[in-house]
């Protein structure tokens, strides 16, 4: 099942693992695998690319940050598919994503000789590049077509628990979710503060957004690794960067 109404689907670069995702989760859907499962195998698919990356094994990281993204996926179809939303999941999915993110960057920065500076500013770009396409995206999805709304426009307290999770598990990884994440979701917030307000957010605008999804930025992590340039990651989210003042320009001023 799609985060939003077939209508309001829009070509969604970051998400090139969901049709093999729903393949594989309609297979398993009557099995005991849940949407934490996915969760949990998909962070362990992401330390065994960091771990292939410093082995020097480039092209086997690259393998398995694309199975990263599919299980990333699939986490999500069975818990829309089961009708089981989870806010425990929600948070701890994105708690994965940006330790997983740490790791891979720095082992990257490490052996491609790019420095801890360059590195760490990689890093802190990725993570703008993704909060911005996630902002524009739950918005989207939240307020303007009454999609899926696990995930909140402005995460200000910890939610009411769902049934058959602990309200005490949900509070903990809220407050951690806001420990690892609070910061970029100001900045893009103070960036674009009316964006809530917009009365749309045409195709074209969210499938160039994509680009910035997470998805999109491990793909491009795997394709240098599978040619063995790793040393173009780090200038690649460097200067891809660019593109979010403009993003954000045509946001107010277009839409």
């Amino acid at each position: 099942m799609s985060k939003l109404a077939e209508d309001d689907r829009f070509l969604d670069f970051s998400d090139f693992g969901r049709p093999i995702a729903r393949i594989l989760v309609k297979r398993l859907i009557n099995s005991n695998v849940t949407a934490i499962h996915y969760t949990f195998i998909f962070g362990l698919c992401g330390l065994i690319a960091a771990s292939f990356i410093y082995t020097g094994m480039n092209k086997a990281a690259g393998i398995f940050l694309i199975l990263k993204s599919i299980f990333d996926a699939a986490d999500g179809e069975v818990a829309r598919l089961k009708k089981s939303p989870s806010y425990v999941g929600r948070y701890l999915d994105s708690i994965f994503d940006i330790i997983l993110n740490v790791i891979l960057i720095f082992v990257i920065g490490l052996l491609s000789q790019s420095g801890w500076f360059l590195a760490l500013n990689a890093f802190l770009l990725i993570q703008i590049q993704g909060t911005l396409y996630n902002y524009y995206y739950v918005i989207l999805r939240n307020k303007l077509v009454g999609g899926d709304t696990t995930s909140k426009i402005f995460e200000k307290k910890s939610p009411t628990a769902f049934e058959g999770e602990s309200q005490r598990n949900v509070n903990v990884l809220y407050h951690l979710y806001l420990v690892l994440y609070g910061a970029f979701d100001r900045i893009i917030y103070t960036l674009d503060n009316n964006a809530h307000k917009a009365e749309r957010l045409p195709n074209w605008f969210m499938t160039i957004l994509s680009f910035y999804g997470l998805g999109f930025q491990l793909l491009m992590m795997a394709i240098f690794l599978w040619f063995n340039r790793i040393e173009f990651i780090i200038p690649y989210f460097l200067f891809s960067s660019i593109m979010i003042p403009v993003l954000i320009l045509t946001r107010k001023a277009v839409l």
